[in-house]
């Protein structure tokens, strides 16, 4: 056999092998949860007013009200807010009043994987905070509504599929 046949053999050979061989089947692509940039709005904003809701129930005297906060939140916002509400009961502090929101929308949605940013306006004027001794911790030229922006992430921790992965202040639009 000449060279060129031997070669041109093993070819058709090794393409037989590989040709026929079973390919692994394909793995499923998970499906995005939300299929509109307005369901995922939906679902972040009422996740975000469960999340309020759950912190005007927080009675710092009883660690337990602090797990409905928990289990709405991810990354550093679970982490910030373990640190301090922990650091409110062990040194007395005591809340009172409800937040609310007064206006809200999106600021940027990506939907695979979801994470969705809010602007919000956030109403603390009713909120009061006092250390063990009953003294005011709340500064006089606090803004009664704060602007925020709230970033939400899928989590399969939190009972609405959704967390809050962090809350900061923020400049522009919507005015509060």
């Amino acid at each position: 056999m000449s060279r060129r046949a031997f070669v041109s053999a093993a070819v058709i050979v090794l393409g037989l092998l590989t040709g026929c061989s079973a390919h692994p089947a394909p793995s499923p692509t998970p499906s995005p949860r939300f299929t509109s940039e307005a369901d995922a709005y939906k679902a972040a904003e009422d996740t975000y007013r469960t999340y309020v809701d759950a912190l005007n129930a927080i009675d710092t005297a009883e660690p337990a009200t602090f797990e409905d906060v928990f289990r709405l939140e991810s990354g550093n916002a679970l982490d910030d807010d373990k640190k301090t509400l922990s650091g409110f009961h062990a040194d007395g502090v005591k809340i009172e009043g409800d937040a609310h929101v007064t206006v809200m929308e999106p600021a940027s949605i990506t939907l695979s994987p979801l994470t969705v940013r809010l602007s919000a306006c956030f109403d603390v004027s009713d909120v009061r905070a006092f250390d063990a001794d009953g003294n005011s911790l709340v500064d006089p030229e606090r803004d009664d509504v704060q602007s925020v922006t709230v970033t939400i992430e899928e989590s399969q921790a939190s009972p609405t599929g959704l967390a809050i992965r962090g809350v900061k202040s923020r400049d522009g639009d919507p005015e509060c």
